[in-house]
Parts: structure tokens; C-alpha cells; sequence
């Protein structure tokens, strides 16, 4: 049988990281004094698991007694951030979210001026006509994710993107028009969620909303699409809500 980790370990770690989130609260370097005071350390205590982070980069000395966050923590961060799969980490969201509507759920990345789908979820008794296949693309004005990013663009790249794609006409509800384009991004913008009105496929209409990165970005959408006839407008409070646990998974903080 293991070992157990002695006590005395375990307590040094959490005081390391007191520490951590200690000089994380301050912008600008900490004395050891205020350290030592803010973690409820001895000073020798805190003197001394600070040297030990000091050697490891993961707290800088700038002078005498004055430590801030290593350079370490940034190279860490930056690695942990690059091996964050939004794939890997949206499917047990989007599994649940269809599990809660018995309908299928996509998530797609924008590429230039159009949505690629990189992953679905549809029940088995799915009976919509047509179910985006992993790695189809649609072009942004008619897809619910789509109007999230030219809402998030803003009114003049939004502008500049009708006016590069003319605004092709998939079906008789999609927005061929750059003024009706423009308001309809206005209320998405307000709503915080988008919908797909039959604008992709006559029969099949759509609820979209936003996944952001720990920076605030948005670099993905979760959707939600039915028959027409099936799909609930209510449904939005939800898929909201999916999208914004998946965002918190990839690092987005809460407000």
C-alpha cells in the first residue's frame, strides 16, 4: 500500500498557494511583509517557500523582500491553453443539452465568412429531413451561430460582409437584404442568442447561442435545431446556459 503524503507537505503546498493567489490579487509587486500578513504566514514561512518558488520560476524576486507571479505560470498557462481541446471539452455539455430537448445539437468554428460544424449530437429518433454533417459548411447570414459572430463583428465588418457575399438566398426567409441583415444582428445582440428562422432549409429552424474563450472571445457557437413545428423559442434559456458552462470550461471567468 502507498504511502501516505505527509501532512507537512500537503500543508506546504496549500500555503504555496495561498501565496500564488495572494501576489495574483495585486497588481504590482508584494513585500514580504504584506505577503506574510494577507496568507496568515510567519515571515520566515512565507521567506522561505517563496525562495523555493523563486528557484522555480514560479515567483519573480524583484528586489530585497518584493515578489510578484513567475514567468513560469505564463508558460504553464500558455501550455495548459494550448492542449484545451473545445471539442473535447463541449461534448458531455452538448450530450446533456440533448439528452434535455431530444433534439440535435451541433457545435461549429467559424472559417472566414462561413460556420464549420466540428461536432453533433442527435437522438435516435431524430426525424429531421437533414442533419448538418460533421465538417459541412454554411455561410454566416443564415445559420443562428453565424449571425453571433457578424452581431460580434459589428455593424460596419457586418456591413462589409454583405456586400462581399451579396447575401445569397437559400430559402424564402433568408436575409437577402443588408438593412434587414443589420437589424435582425441588433436584436441578436440584445438577446444575447440568435435563431435560424428556415433560413438554411424550409422546415428546419435553429437556436444558437455564443461559447468565448478565457479572453472573452467568441470562437465557437452551440445550436439547437428542430422541425420548425418542434422547435421551442423558450429553448433558448437553455442553450444559453449550455453555451456559458462550456465557456467557463475553456477558461471564461465568471462575471
Amino acid at each position: 500500500m502507498p504511502a501516505k503524503p505527509a501532512k507537512s507537505s500537503i500543508q506546504v503546498i496549500s500555503r504555496m498557494m495561498r501565496l500564488i493567489d495572494t501576489l495574483a490579487g495585486h497588481g504590482t509587486p508584494v513585500n514580504l511583509k504584506q505577503l506574510a500578513l494577507e496568507t496568515q504566514l510567519h515571515p520566515s514561512t512565507a521567506h522561505r517557500i517563496l525562495g523555493v518558488m523563486v528557484e522555480n520560476r514560479l515567483v519573480d524576486r524583484i528586489e530585497p523582500g518584493t515578489y510578484r507571479l513567475g514567468i513560469r505560470l505564463l508558460e504553464l498557462g500558455n501550455l495548459v491553453k494550448s492542449r484545451i481541446s473545445i471539442r473535447q471539452e463541449a461534448l458531455p455539455f452538448m450530450q446533456n443539452l440533448q439528452q434535455q430537448l431530444g433534439e440535435t445539437v451541433h457545435l461549429s468554428l467559424r472559417h472566414d465568412d462561413e460556420m464549420v460544424y466540428i461536432e453533433r449530437i442527435a437522438g435516435n429518433s431524430s426525424m429531421m429531413r437533414v442533419v448538418q454533417i460533421i465538417g459541412a459548411r454554411a455561410p454566416l447570414h443564415i445559420t443562428a451561430v453565424g449571425k453571433l459572430f457578424l452581431a460580434e463583428d459589428g455593424a460596419e465588418k457586418a456591413a462589409l460582409y454583405a456586400k462581399r457575399t451579396g447575401l445569397p438566398k437559400y430559402t424564402g426567409n433568408t436575409f437577402t437584404d443588408a438593412a434587414l441583415l443589420a437589424q435582425e444582428l441588433e436584436r441578436v445582440r440584445e438577446q444575447g442568442y440568435a435563431v435560424d428562422n428556415e433560413e438554411a432549409e424550409k422546415g428546419v429552424s435553429c437556436i444558437g447561442a455564443g461559447i468565448h474563450n478565457d479572453e472573452g472571445r467568441l470562437v465557437a457557437g452551440l445550436s439547437v435545431s428542430a422541425p420548425s413545428d418542434r422547435l421551442n423559442r423558450a429553448w433558448a434559456a437553455q442553450v444559453r446556459q449550455t453555451a456559458e458552462r462550456i465557456s467557463r470550461a475553456i477558461g471564461l471567468k465568471k462575471p
